[in-house]
């Protein structure tokens, strides 16, 4: 338990602590070398399932449509079908995203392929779903790749990444222990990077932050989920920036950002919400509305 521990720390610590003085060639190895450095003060834009108001989510089209927008972190989700071919999906089954119905697991890839992806209003389209091969072949040099559903097929994933070349520019996050995260990265010998989710003011997220801090592994970011600021939510922040990790946070939805979403900024002030973010230590945000999102960022040079 002890090496897998250290082995685990040291793993972690090299990657928070890694300079970005040299900074690589591709637009993805910038946005990694940026990952790597706590102490940068720009704010990398993540897009949840892509550009999914003008393309049906997780498509090649809502990918290719934020990496357009200069986008620096695109998020995808995977399935796995009954003839163990990973998709790009975020549910578990065929039904609401797609003209098809039932569980992805029982279904063959061929048969899926029949299906056409919705968009974000149910209306078919003619896009199809996408592998996570397809998915990774577009995105190689362009942009980094989170994974947010899939730790679960890390085994999958990492043989067809180091296949493709693209295992540096992929975050994975779970919610797994420490020590299981360890024994998993102990087996490659080159690894994605890896984000612990804490949902802080749920009794699971605190164990599991309280395991990071008890073991002195340090992940270069934390993805931190709140329904409400309240102090333990403020110390957890504190603690993370401290311990010199990046500060991963969701404007999705009120329940993951104490009403700090992308709503109440495309509605009222943008500056008093994403500003809010920023000013809490948050260099990663995760939204729905990236153009707006980009457009603050770099009305106060924040973003490239």
């Amino acid at each position: 338990m002890i090496r897998l521990l250290i082995f685990l720390a040291s793993l972690f610590l090299f990657g928070a602590c890694a300079s970005s003085e040299s900074v690589p060639g591709t637009r993805a190895e910038r946005i990694v070398s940026e990952i790597h450095n706590p102490a940068s003060k720009k704010v990398l834009v993540a897009c949840h399932r892509g550009d999914w108001r003008n393309w049906p989510e997780n498509s090649l089209a809502a990918i290719e449509s934020v990496i357009g927008m200069g986008a620096d972190i695109v998020e995808i989700d995977l399935a796995l079908t009954s003839d163990s071919v990973l998709v790009v999906c975020h549910d578990r089954t065929l039904n609401r995203t797609t003209t098809g119905k039932g569980l992805i697991a029982e279904i063959p890839y061929d048969s899926i392929q029949r299906c056409f992806l919705k968009s974000g209003h149910g209306v078919a389209t003619s896009h199809r779903m996408p592998t996570l091969r397809e998915a990774l072949e577009l995105c190689k040099d362009r942009i980094v790749v989170n994974i947010d559903k899939g730790y679960q097929y890390y085994d999958l994933v990492q043989r067809l990444s180091e296949e493709l070349g693209v295992t540096g520019q992929l975050l994975i996050k779970g919610k797994s222990p420490v020590a299981d995260v360890a024994a998993k990265f102990s087996r490659y010998e080159h690894n994605m990077m890896y984000m612990p989710i804490i949902d802080i003011l749920k009794p699971k997220g605190q164990a599991l932050f309280a395991e990071y801090l008890d073991t002195d592994t340090v992940p270069l970011a934390y993805e931190v989920c709140w329904s409400e600021y309240t102090p333990a939510v403020e110390a957890c922040m504190k603690k993370v920036l401290a311990g010199g990790s990046k500060l991963w946070v969701n404007s999705l939805w009120p329940s993951l950002c104490g009403g700090l979403c992308d709503d109440a900024a495309f509605e009222g002030d943008p500056a008093a919400v994403y500003g809010k973010l920023v000013d809490m230590g948050a260099t990663m945000i995760q939204t729905d509305r990236p153009e707006l999102l980009i457009s603050y960022l770099r009305s106060r040079g924040l973003h490239d």
